[in-house]
């Protein structure tokens, strides 16, 4: 049987990097609650730096789970004074005492659009397609944010040529910015060669963090660079926040459309809106003789879309200079606002915002009296 005490001091190893005390000391555990083999509680951070969050509800979460007989932690991150030590805390066991998830409009209260970039593979460009979709959306004068939520491969730093770490004000993140966008990442955290361990309960916490705890001002958009796959990241935001939509990435050949229709079903049954489809590598042309070659084979996003009723928003060529311009921290629509590519992801956010405001249409009016 799990005890407190076994929790406790399991969390006494865990010291906060920049006090050099243990958690525990430090009064930061807060709603400690254990039913039969599950563990949760939460750190209420106060002055700790996003980087020491990070770390701090890492180790916590390793920590409870080598307890013996733990066999599932959650973790939340919470903020207020520091406390009274956990261990003078009551009635420990037992569901904790809590508030549910916080409402969309209070955790992004300023914030009118929110888009998902999802796919259901690694491997079809969806980090690409997010970041020239935001820069291209940015482009028509739009205020714009994204959120980096592929916490096994954050590349969007990367990609924005993004190397500082975010900044605080009044115990809030401040977001780093980016190309003119605000921009917020793990990978902004930790570093580039750090192995990213995580556990169901630390994304959905992670999740909740980027959006409550950072100052996003008002925004037209918040754009999502989600994990591949339908795991806990895509349930996280699904029921966090209600989505404006999602935009689905894939390849024309039919392994990726094998998985892209797994992911779609998984946001049908969470009701969250699908945008419609970018086909990506949709086909290459050779440089020298202007030959169209497709490479991945041809029409699979346009049978996707058919098939589940939504519209082909793009079809984006596969494109060395695309590839170099993510490698080196500029999207192609910024380094060559001009070129082929970069118009066919100013159509993809031409097309994005149209069905936004179609579907926006379509909802019913609320009733009066």
């Amino acid at each position: 049987m799990v005890t407190q005490d076994a929790v406790l001091d399991a969390l006494r190893a865990v010291k906060d990097p920049e006090a050099q005390q243990d958690i525990v000391s430090l009064g930061l555990i807060r709603d400690l609650a254990i039913a039969e083999s599950q563990v949760s509680f939460t750190l209420a951070f106060t002055t700790q730096s996003p980087a020491s969050r990070a770390t701090m509800h890492s180790m916590a979460s390793r920590a409870v789970g080598r307890v013996p007989g733990v066999s599932k932690v959650q973790v939340k991150m919470g903020s207020g004074q520091p406390a009274r030590p956990a261990q003078a805390a009551p009635h420990a066991h037992g569901h904790a005492q809590g508030q549910g998830p916080s409402k969309a409009e209070e955790l992004i209260p300023e914030v009118r659009q929110t888009i998902a970039v999802s796919s259901g593979k690694g491997g079809v460009g969806k980090s690409t397609v997010t970041v020239n979709l935001a820069t291209a959306l940015r482009q028509t004068g739009a205020a714009v944010g994204i959120i980096d939520s592929d916490v096994y491969g954050p590349d969007i730093p990367l990609m924005l040529g993004s190397r500082g770490r975010p900044g605080m004000f009044e115990n809030r993140i401040i977001p780093v910015e980016a190309h003119g966008m605000k921009m917020m990442s793990i990978g902004l955290l930790v570093s580039d060669r750090e192995p990213l361990v995580w556990r169901g309960p630390m994304i959905h916490s992670f999740i909740q963090q980027m959006l409550k705890d950072v100052s996003w001002g008002a925004l037209d958009y918040l754009v999502f660079d989600m994990p591949p796959g339908t795991g806990d990241a895509q349930l996280s935001l699904s029921q966090v926040i209600p989505l404006s939509g999602v935009v689905m990435v894939t390849t024309p050949q039919e392994v990726a459309l094998l998985d892209v229709r797994k992911a779609i079903a998984m946001f049908q049954k969470l009701n969250v809106p699908i945008l419609g489809i970018v086909e990506n590598m949709s086909y290459f042309v050779a440089p020298d003789t202007g030959k169209r070659y497709s490479i991945f084979g041809e029409g699979g996003g346009q049978r996707l879309a058919d098939e589940y009723h939504v519209p082909l928003l793009a079809q984006v060529p596969l494109d060395p200079a695309t590839r170099l311009a993510g490698d080196e921290g500029t999207p192609i629509t910024v380094r060559a606002p001009d070129s082929p590519q970069a118009r066919t992801f100013r159509d993809l956010a031409t097309a994005v915002q149209r069905r936004l405001d179609e579907m926006a249409a379509q909802r019913p009016l609320p009733k009066i009296g």
